[in-house]
């Protein structure tokens, strides 16, 4: 903002005394849907449609204390008509979260809420398939750069899940998402299994098959068998 302790003070000074009624805000209905490294456009109208050039108009995200962007003296487009859009260049994972905008007319304010949820999903999809013994299968499936969070599973060829010997995630710098996700497969019950993931925003999917031999064989050491990024692997173990 600039000189944010000022702006941000004759913004929100009143906030906590609204006079009469004069006017209402309303925004975009639903949250916004914000691809990650994408563009998103934010928009509030006054009900009923009025000129808005001597009011302020406050941006802010998820709380009070963390100010966007003011307008002020009427220097924003579209003003004129009681209508302001806050676009959001390159979208990341901080833009996530709740934008209030406030229209605030001498000591008369009103403001909506609008739900920005950013989201990104991966292709890259990585199987990984270990013989401990000659009686067990693991297989590990490993994905990385998903927001937010996606659901990860296992499924047979009957599309039931497979419980999970193990389940884990991380974040790193950008805080993206990585998850690894292993079901411990015996005596060859499942031949063609198929590692999940969902974005629980978008229900968009990334799937990758491993079709794995019928029947385990005695090795004389470890063998492992490593997929490569795609969107379907066939992974054949021959004895």
């Amino acid at each position: 903002l600039g000189s944010s302790g000022t702006v941000l003070g004759r913004c929100i000074g009143h906030l906590s005394n609204p006079g009469s009624f004069s006017f209402i805000v309303n925004g975009l209905k639903g949250p916004v849907l914000a691809p990650l490294s994408g563009d998103a456009d934010l928009s509030c109208q006054l009900s009923p449609p009025q000129n808005a050039q001597h009011m302020e108009i406050c941006w802010f995200q998820n709380h009070y204390t963390h100010p966007v962007h003011l307008y002020k003296d009427g220097k924003t487009y579209a003003i004129g008509g009681g209508k302001v859009t806050l676009r959001i260049f390159n979208v990341s994972v901080d833009d996530d979260g709740q934008y209030h905008c406030i229209f605030k007319d001498g000591d008369f304010y009103e403001e909506d809420i609008t739900e920005v949820k950013v989201t990104t999903i991966s292709p890259a999809i990585q199987i990984t398939v270990h013989l401990p013994n000659t009686k067990e299968m693991i297989a590990e499936c490993h994905s990385g750069g998903w927001f937010p969070q996606p659901q990860m599973e296992w499924k047979d060829s009957k599309g039931e899940i497979i419980p999970p010997t193990s389940k884990s995630h991380s974040q790193c710098g950008d805080k993206l998402f990585n998850l690894k996700i292993t079901p411990l497969l015996r005596d060859g019950s499942h031949r063609n299994v198929t590692c999940c993931l969902q974005n629980p925003v978008t229900d968009q999917e990334e799937r990758t098959n491993t079709v794995l031999a019928g029947v385990l064989c005695k090795l004389p050491n470890k063998y492992t068998c490593v997929g490569v990024y795609a969107h379907e692997i066939n992974v054949r173990i021959r004895c």
